[in-house]
C-alpha cells in the first residue's frame, strides 16, 4: 500500500548563495503538504551536490543534521547537471512513492507541485512542468529555446514542448528508468519514452533568486546537441541529401566549365573556382564533425563508465 511518500530532488552546484533561501521555501511548502495530508510524514527534501567547490555541500549536511526533513547525497566530482539528476532519482527511488526534480534557482513556481500531487493521485505516473511563457527570457533565449523544441519535435522527437526537468515521476517509472542505461543523457527525451499515463501542468517561471546561471549559453548548445544526437539520426540523414545534391551541383559545373573551357570563354576567373573549392571543403569538414560526434558517442557507450560516484550519502545514518 502506497504511503504517498513524496521526495524532492535538488540538484546543485556551487548554490551557497540561494541554498538557505531554497531550504526556506521547501521546508514550508513540505509542511503544508504533511497538514493537509496531502503526503506522508516520511517525506524529504534531497540535495544533491554536483561536486561544489563552495560551501554547498556543509550547509546541506548542517540542515540535514538539524532538520530530519531534509537530507542530501555528494557526488565524488561534478559530473554536471543530468547526471547528478539521475544519482539523485535513482537514490530517492529506493524510499519514495513519487519523487518531484527542481532547479535550486527557485525559478520555478513550488506550488505547482500541489497540481503535480493531485494529478499522480488521479493515476498520473508522470507529470510534467511546463512554462506556460516565455515572456520574461530575452529575445535570443526565447527563439533559441522554442526553436529547439519545435527543431527536435520535427526531427520525430518525443518531447514535451517547453518542458525542462521539472517533472513528478512515479516508483514504478524511476524502477523502469533503470533500464536507461545511457552515458549521453537527456531525460526530456527519455521520460516520454518510457510511456505510462502522464499529464501536465502548467506555471509561471520566475527570476533566479541569488547566484549565476549554471546553464551558460555554451553549456545550453551542448544540451541541445546531446538531445538532438541521442535521439535522431536525422543530421546525418541529412548530410546524405546534401551530398548528393553536392554531388549533382558540381557535375553541374563541370560540365559548364568544359564547355567554357572549349569555347574558350575566360569570366570565370581562378578565385571563383578556388573560393568554391574552399566552401565545399569547409562543408565536407563539418559533415565528418558531425559523424565524429555520433561515432564518439558510440565510444563512451560501449566503455560502460559508471555516470557518477556517490562519495556521501546522508541517508546511510539510518533516518529514512
Amino acid at each position: 500500500m502506497m504511503k504517498n511518500i513524496l521526495y524532492i530532488v535538488i540538484p546543485c552546484y556551487n548554490e551557497e548563495e540561494v541554498l538557505n533561501e531554497t531550504i526556506k521555501v521547501m521546508k514550508k511548502k513540505m509542511h503544508e503538504l504533511i497538514k493537509k495530508k496531502e503526503i506522508s510524514k516520511e517525506s524529504k527534501v534531497m540535495f544533491v551536490n554536483d561536486g561544489s567547490s563552495d560551501k554547498t555541500w556543509q550547509m546541506i549536511k548542517e540542515i540535514s543534521r538539524k532538520n530530519s526533513l531534509f537530507t542530501g547525497i555528494s557526488l565524488s566530482h561534478n559530473r554536471g547537471h543530468q547526471n547528478a539528476l539521475v544519482a539523485g532519482l535513482l537514490t530517492a527511488k529506493d524510499y519514495a512513492d513519487m519523487v518531484v526534480s527542481i532547479d535550486a534557482d527557485l525559478q520555478d513556481d513550488i506550488n505547482a507541485i500541489d497540481l503535480m500531487i493531485e494529478k499522480y493521485k488521479n493515476g498520473c505516473e508522470i507529470v510534467y512542468g511546463v512554462r506556460n511563457s516565455r515572456k520574461k527570457d530575452s529575445f535570443f533565449k526565447r527563439v533559441t529555446a522554442e526553436s529547439f523544441y519545435k527543431i527536435m519535435m520535427k526531427m520525430g522527437v518525443d518531447i514535451v514542448y517547453n518542458h525542462a526537468d521539472y517533472r513528478l515521476t512515479s516508483k514504478r517509472v524511476l524502477e523502469e528508468f533503470t533500464n536507461y542505461q545511457e552515458v549521453n543523457l537527456f531525460l526530456r527525451g527519455i521520460f516520454p519514452l518510457i510511456g505510462f499515463k502522464s499529464d501536465i501542468v502548467y506555471y509561471e517561471r520566475g527570476k533566479r533568486f541569488a547566484g549565476e546561471s549554471k546553464y551558460p549559453l555554451k553549456k545550453m548548445v551542448a544540451l541541445a546537441w546531446d538531445g538532438i544526437s541521442s535521439f535522431s539520426t536525422s543530421p546525418i540523414k541529412i548530410i546524405v541529401y546534401i551530398g548528393l545534391w553536392q554531388t549533382l551541383i558540381s557535375f553541374i559545373f563541370l560540365v559548364i566549365f568544359v564547355i567554357l573551357n572549349l569555347v574558350n570563354y575566360q569570366t570565370l576567373k581562378i578565385e571563383s573556382i578556388v573560393s568554391l573549392i574552399i566552401f565545399l571543403s569547409g562543408l565536407q569538414t563539418l559533415f565528418i564533425g558531425i559523424i565524429g560526434e555520433y561515432v564518439g558517442k558510440i565510444y563512451f557507450e560501449t566503455k560502460k563508465r559508471p555516470r557518477f560516484i556517490i562519495e556521501e550519502n546522508l541517508m546511510d545514518d539510518g533516518r529514512k
